[in-house]
């Protein structure tokens, strides 16, 4: 993918032609669907509460199959419909948090967005009842005790699901820079790690996550699946923890690199984003444009700083190992995306969002700003709660 020099000023507004195939047909606009992985809070102690099915079970008969179990009884995953207007999936992110949120409200319990938990949760963690849970927890031990984690999943369709592999390569130099975008996991276990992005760090210990590598073809994928399969590395494809994967049961190319979204506001920002990446990286490989190929102890020391600072400071550039301002490395990112946020008409969301966490600060900034009038975790959680379903 094309990585153009950072813009400090918007970019102009000069009309972009279509994306084409070969024989000039425009092509539709990409489908944007989202899976957010939530924590229940007991509301008066604000301890994490292990009543995961029974909020499924509770929110099931308004949200159907939008609603599911993870893991841990601590969590639950809420999904939306594939959308190609952005607007329709802002307003199905919205109804699916406040639906959820009654219904665990009718339990006595309420649901926050954030990457990590906040409060210290007991170990080993309550495991959802399944045969596949429960074959993760024999298999990979205390790995699942930080499971907890909760991650905000972006799919976008692909006209060809064999592009997937392609796409992942050209969007691997831009991982960094989505982890600092979506940081949302300072607190962990009652107090501050330190990093934005904890759940970036505790997440990276699984043997097959992290940065994923460079594919030659979609047969080297499925040779790489096969071999850490057989070693045991992986129970099934749905263990393939990388950032970028090929969905193994939608047709769709899958970033799980985020943080749960604080707001619906981050979420649909996200799912701009990483939309008008895969749409740029489809350009490029229509082009005959080949994916850069940073070094993988660059890429993964670019992910590590952007987890550790967020949007604060400094970030490497994975291409080139300098320090560069993290601002000025998503301006960057923008920069190169604005022709494909334009064909989906979400340039003018993206900047107006951009400039909102410019002024406020991504998710864990804004965490930490909540815990600083009276250094108290029990004041993230409140605050945390009410930012997942902004009245």
């Amino acid at each position: 993918m094309r990585s153009e020099p950072p813009s400090e000023s918007a970019p102009t507004d000069a009309p972009t032609p279509a994306r084409t195939l070969g024989s000039g047909q425009a092509l539709d606009p990409l489908t944007v669907g989202v899976e957010e992985e939530f924590l229940l809070i007991e509301p008066h102690s604000r301890a994490l509460s292990p009543h995961g099915p029974q909020l499924v079970s509770e929110a099931a008969g308004e949200l159907g199959e939008r609603v599911g179990t993870e893991l841990t009884r601590y969590q639950v995953e809420l999904r939306t419909d594939p959308h190609t207007c952005l607007k329709e999936a802002d307003a199905q992110i919205r109804s699916t948090r406040t639906a959820a949120a009654r219904a665990a409200a009718r339990l006595g319990l309420r649901i926050a967005s954030t990457g990590t938990p906040v409060p210290s949760q007991t170990t080993p963690v309550p495991i959802t009842p399944g045969a596949r849970y429960a074959r993760s927890a024999a298999h990979f031990r205390a790995l699942d005790d930080e499971q907890t984690a909760c991650a905000c999943h972006i799919h976008v369709g692909l006209p060809d699901p064999r592009d997937a592999v392609h796409v992942s390569n050209h969007l691997r130099p831009w991982l960094p820079t989505l982890i600092a975008l979506s940081a949302n996991s300072p607190f962990e276990g009652g107090r501050d790690t330190g990093y934005a992005s904890w759940r970036t760090i505790t997440w990276g210990r699984w043997p097959v996550a992290g940065p994923p590598p460079y594919f030659e073809s979609p047969a080297h994928f499925d040779d790489v699946v096969h071999t850490l399969l057989e070693a045991e590395a992986l129970i099934d494809r749905g263990g393939l923890y990388w950032d970028i994967r090929p969905s193994h049961h939608l047709p769709t190319v899958e970033i799980r690199v985020a943080d749960a979204a604080l707001t619906p506001d981050d979420t649909v920002l996200l799912a701009a984003v990483v939309r008008a990446l895969t749409d740029t990286a489809l350009t490029a490989l229509q082009a005959g444009e080949p994916a850069p190929r940073p070094a993988p102890e660059l890429l993964r020391a670019a992910c590590w700083r952007a987890a550790r600072d967020g949007l604060a400071g400094h970030g490497i550039d994975p291409l080139t190992g300098r320090l560069t301002l993290q601002t000025a490395l998503v301006e960057r990112l923008l920069h190169t995306i604005t022709p494909a946020l334009r064909r989906h008409e979400d340039l003018d969301l993206v900047r107006e969002q951009w400039q909102r966490l410019r002024t406020e600060g991504n998710g864990a900034d804004r965490q930490r700003a909540a815990y600083r009038d009276r250094s108290s975790t029990h004041d993230v959680i409140d605050y945390v709660i009410s930012a997942t379903c902004p009245s």
